[in-house]
């Protein structure tokens, strides 16, 4: 079975790998509606749907799928697979490798890749985009003006309007559940837990990657969804967001700590400040890295 056999190069015990095949293979499943149980059914491969292990023993599975190269970068959710490439000077050649390691690992892992669901997004500010394609086993891969990427919606121009009127919606349709606790005279502290759980986590979802460029309409936008439960503003909101950020990105425990170079003051490490960073882009220089570096609070 692959997937031991992954398993035992990762170092994982002998003992544990036999449990786990134990439980994937010639596992029985039932299906129970009240009193009434249907006929057993025995399930040969494959994890089970809502199982802990399921999510886990996936990433383990595609753990060697992975990307060598440093402009080139593989994100993987479960089996959500992102390709993030910078190409410079217009050569392609290192991104379409990666495309094309990715289709064959996929193969070699009995692994089916859905190309109708794939979609490419390009980011370029020169005046002539380019016109080239990405086909994947002959199969031309859709080019999109916007992707949802972990819930935030990325358009071409790099413009939040559309996460910003999606995020509001989604947000005014919880409101009618606040409404309904409001009226059944809930007392304050439970009713701001239910806001904040509800309501307030869709607003401050990804926050920190998007607030910087928004602009004013699009904070009035945001204010008002908000002041429906609460007095304070929306700044409120983002302002403890990122400075949780800005300390997450500027500890050396995370793996972001590469990205910032520390000059030689003479005080403590703790009193540094990094080297700022500057940008041709307004949409650049304000977005979560080069705001935390210029800002002077990453330390």
């Amino acid at each position: 079975m692959k997937l031991t056999a992954k398993l035992a190069d990762l170092e994982v015990p002998t003992a544990t790998c036999n449990w786990i095949l134990d439980f994937l293979t010639d596992r029985p499943q039932v299906v129970r509606m009240g009193k009434e149980v249907s006929a057993e059914l025995t399930v040969r491969t494959g994890t089970p749907q809502g199982c802990c292990l399921s999510s886990k023993l996936f990433s383990l599975y595609t753990h060697d799928c992975s990307s060598t190269q440093d402009n080139n970068t593989i994100i993987k959710y479960t089996d959500d697979t992102t390709i993030l490439g910078l190409i410079r000077g217009g050569d392609e050649s290192l991104y379409r490798d990666l495309v094309h390691k990715i289709t064959v690992c996929g193969e070699d892992n009995d692994l089916v890749l859905n190309i109708d669901k794939t979609k490419e997004l390009i980011l370029d500010f020169r005046r002539r985009a380019p016109t080239t394609t990405t086909t994947i086993k002959g199969t031309e891969v859709e080019r999109t003006d916007s992707y949802k990427f972990k819930g935030l919606h990325i358009p071409e121009s790099l413009s939040w309007a559309k996460n910003t009127a999606t995020t509001v919606k989604r947000a005014q349709q919880r409101l009618h559940f606040i409404r309904l606790l409001k009226k059944a005279r809930l007392r304050r502290q439970p009713l701001t837990q239910a806001y904040r759980g509800l309501d307030e986590s869709i607003l401050t979802s990804g926050i920190t990657e998007w607030f910087d460029n928004t602009t004013l309409a699009e904070r009035k936008l945001l204010q008002r969804g908000h002041q429906n439960c609460r007095e304070d503003t929306i700044w409120t909101l983002y302002t403890p967001s990122a400075a949780e950020g800005k300390h997450r990105a500027s500890s050396w425990t995370n793996t972001t700590h590469a990205l910032f170079k520390w000059v030689d003051s003479g005080y403590n490490l703790r009193h540094h400040r990094p080297v700022s960073i500057s940008t041709h882009k307004a949409c650049v220089g304000n977005s979560f890295f080069p705001s935390t570096v210029n800002s002077g609070t990453g330390h």
